[in-house]
């Protein structure tokens, strides 16, 4: 009779849930065992959820690629809301077919987990842009028009050009085919991926502009108008990347 060990060994190779050592260790009455088969059963139906999630997440890339398209860029940006920091985007070009596991819009993925899915990014990706407008640029043309420009900066930076673009909820001035798709980083792979580029850097920002500017809480808050960053706003006053377009910075330098 094999071990407990050996069994575990055993089930580790199995990726099927019909596979016949499954049935065979049903039989086998120690209490060590079953638990080892149940939590090899649910690891296995967690893998085959986590693929169909992904392969729904394609279904607008595969529809592209059917159309004839070759070379797809998701875009999506981050912090049109914060007070502070500037607006962050990123395009990411993915090979066709590309899975990232965990991949999701980056307000679903626990914070813990974004260097590991970003990095995957990086190491996955064809080629990747990324566009950001300061808050001076937001306070000077608008957040709606600045977060545009930070899309179209992060398409020029790609080192491939693209043959259509995914957009979350944005059309772009640019001489592309266009995809715009509502709720896009919770809906299309390329465009989760720019999302969680765009998270990642735009947070490394705030957490060194919290280095320079302490008081706000800015490597937790990433900017937002939390309790701690009003509160240094009330003790410290405005800094020079606090968007004075924004309420309640605009009234705080209103003569």
């Amino acid at each position: 009779m094999p071990t407990i060990k050996e069994i575990q060994e055993q089930l580790a190779q199995v990726s099927d849930l019909q596979d016949p050592l499954f049935q065979a260790l049903k039989q086998d009455e120690r209490s060590g065992v079953q638990k080892l088969l149940l939590k090899r059963q649910k690891e296995i139906q967690a893998e085959l959820d986590e693929d169909l999630r992904l392969e729904f997440m394609l279904r607008y890339e595969k529809e592209l690629y059917s159309q004839g398209f070759q070379v797809l860029a998701g875009i999506d940006e981050v912090g049109r809301g914060p007070l502070a920091g500037p607006v962050v985007a990123a395009a990411v070009i993915l090979p066709p077919d590309c899975k990232i596991k965990g991949l999701n819009d980056s307000k679903k993925i626990p914070k813990k987990r974004h260097h590991e899915i970003y990095q995957a990014v990086l190491d996955q990706a064809l080629a990747v842009g990324l566009g950001i407008m300061d808050n001076q640029t937001i306070d000077r043309v608008n957040i709606y028009e600045a977060t545009k420009l930070a899309m179209v900066e992060a398409v020029a930076q790609l080192k491939i050009k693209p043959d259509c673009l995914l957009i979350d909820a944005m059309k772009l001035d640019l001489p592309f085919p266009q995809q715009s798709i509502i709720k896009g980083d919770a809906n299309s792979l390329s465009i989760a991926a720019a999302s969680i580029v765009a998270k990642v850097t735009r947070d490394k920002m705030m957490t060194d502009f919290d280095q320079v500017y302490p008081g706000y809480d800015f490597a937790q808050n990433a900017g937002y108008g939390t309790k701690l960053h009003l509160e240094g706003l009330e003790k410290y006053g405005v800094t020079p990347i606090h968007r004075r377009s924004f309420e309640p910075v605009k009234s705080m330098i209103s003569p």
